[in-house]
């Protein structure tokens, strides 16, 4: 099954959609100038193990490269997904710190 992910702005989130267009996941944001957070990602259970969080992943990440902002990747799906693909070190923000 082939899946398609496309960015819904007005509801903060990229969808993967399958080839009849219902919504098989999502990824939730936050923007911020250059800075992109990703703070949730959500598959439907209907779509469990078919792939659809490693492609959201790399859907989003391609994305923030491609328009060259830094990730923040607090969903915890997604930052398991970035210890395994190295290949997107160089965007990924992986602490922070408090200011006072």
């Amino acid at each position: 099954m082939q899946f398609t992910v496309t960015d819904a702005p007005a509801r903060e989130r990229f969808e993967a959609r399958d080839e009849a267009s219902a919504v098989a996941g999502f990824v939730t944001y936050q923007l911020t100038g250059s800075i992109i957070a990703y703070t949730h990602t959500e598959v439907d259970p209907a779509y469990e193990g078919r792939g659809v969080g490693s492609t959201l992943a790399r859907a989003v990440m391609d994305d923030a490269r491609s328009k060259g902002r830094i990730v923040v990747p607090i969903c915890p799906f997604l930052a398991d997904w970035l210890v395994k693909h190295p290949e997107y070190e160089g965007i990924v923000v992986r602490s922070t710190r408090k200011i006072k």
